[in-house]
């Protein structure tokens, strides 16, 4: 069986890594950790490099840590920013570290066993720890010049930098020395923005308790056009589905170009590279019908939100895109298409005295002026649940019947809800 860095690596994933790595896998499993940063209650899709190396480690037999950083969390790390971040306050820092574990259990196995994952809080073994015993035990292996050359403090020295995102690289290496010492943990892993960090760890490691230990790094991802990865329109691509939907984390992955496809299907899928390989000729012989892109959001979609999210996620897609009605969807799948479209509202007033669909279609926008509405009815392109709408229609609130919403449409992907209001309840 191949190691973790050959596995890693036949999959792209290795941006870096220490000299006697390889020798060290080849002797058999490894602990290894990973730290996580608290400051939001969710993942999102550009955290899932580390997670995925953090599986495969699990999977070849290896123990993963994830630390998730409820002391550095407080100081905040310099890495990869132009300015200080805020501080959290530690029940923020708790609560967003619950949640986190919550996420990657997608991923890891936190049972027991030689192979169970563990969360550790870095807050555990930092918030006691007292100035001066720092400085006497970390601070006096580092010198300033040292520091200085780290590309993390390098890059912030002209915009500013302060003192405590400055010795966050002291404090990340006590991390690493105290989980080699502790959970006899050998290896760190991180993007590759955390390469100075993770040095400074092994440095301390050896310094002080001479003991020998391994740095890994991932390659921090862009697309082929030269952007971030894990961006959509609407910004970060989350795995909490209140902030991004399951609807819509699945078409963040089936809108994947070609040039990159095959790239995350190799990072974010388990799926063997001889498949991929084998997928991506299918690919190529019809591009047009994604089946590539399409392996790659039902896997990543399947393992955040289930297999039942998917299903739901392709029916409303084929219903949004007109090429499924409505009318035959279940109720979830149903509500999967509400939350991803505009929503009117209309009274009970309303519809106890009848009102016109044309008024309807132009208030949930589906039409910018009566008269534009009248000429979409004219020809027929105006529905309202399973019936073409006329030109003189009326709605009353048996359009409605037991449900809360009936769905307008104009054409075959102009969608709109429109929900019934409620009548104010007499307190």
């Amino acid at each position: 069986m191949p190691h973790l860095l050959e596995t890693l690596a036949a999959r792209d994933m290795v941006h870096d890594a220490t000299p006697g790595l390889a020798e060290r896998l080849a002797t058999g499993p490894i602990t290894a950790y990973i730290g996580f940063d608290p400051t939001a209650d969710s993942l999102h899709v550009g955290n899932l490099v580390p997670v995925m190396a953090l599986a495969w480690l699990q999977r070849l037999g290896g123990r993963p840590i994830a630390l998730v950083g409820g002391g550095t969390g407080l100081v905040g790390d310099p890495s990869g920013k132009r300015s200080e971040r805020p501080m959290l306050e530690p029940e923020t820092v708790r609560r967003n570290a619950d949640a986190l574990r919550a996420q990657l259990s997608r991923f890891l196995d936190f049972g027991p066993g030689p192979t169970g994952a563990v969360m550790r809080d870095n807050a555990e073994w930092l918030a006691p720890l007292g100035l001066l015993e720092f400085l006497r035990d970390t601070g006096k292996h580092f010198t300033i010049s040292y520091m200085l050359q780290k590309d993390t403090v390098r890059s912030r020295l002209d915009s500013g930098i302060s003192f405590t995102e400055f010795s966050y690289m002291l404090v990340q290496a006590h991390d690493f020395a105290h989980l080699a010492a502790v959970e006899g943990c050998e290896l760190q892993m991180g993007g590759s923005d955390q390469w100075g960090n993770i040095t400074a760890g092994i440095e301390l490691a050896g310094r002080r308790d001479g003991r020998k230990v391994h740095g890994l790094v991932l390659p921090l991802l862009t697309t082929a056009a030269g952007t971030k990865f894990g961006k959509s329109e609407a910004g970060n691509v989350w795995l909490d589905p209140a902030r991004t939907s399951p609807y819509q984390f699945h078409q963040f992955w089936l809108r994947t170009d070609d040039a990159d496809v095959e790239r995350l299907l190799r990072f974010f899928t388990f799926l063997p590279v001889e498949d991929i390989a084998a997928l991506m000729v299918e690919h190529a012989r019809d591009p047009a019908a994604r089946v590539a892109q399409r392996a790659l959001a039902d896997e990543v979609t399947t393992r955040i939100h289930g297999a039942g999210a998917v299903a739901r996620a392709t029916r409303a897609a084929a219903i949004l895109f007109g090429a499924e009605e409505l009318a035959q969807a279940d109720a979830e799948t149903r509500e999967m298409v509400r939350r991803e479209v505009p929503e009117a509202a209309v009274t009970e007033a309303e519809l106890a005295a009848g009102i016109a669909a044309i008024e309807l279609f132009v208030r949930a926008g589906l039409a910018e002026s009566k008269k534009q509405a009248r000429q979409f009815a004219g020809t027929g392109a105006l529905r309202l649940g399973d019936r073409v709408v006329e030109v003189g229609d009326q709605v009353t609130a048996a359009e409605f019947g037991a449900h809360e919403v009936v769905f307008l449409r104009r054409g075959k992907r102009q969608w709109a809800a429109l929900r019934r209001e409620s009548p104010p309840s007499d307190t």
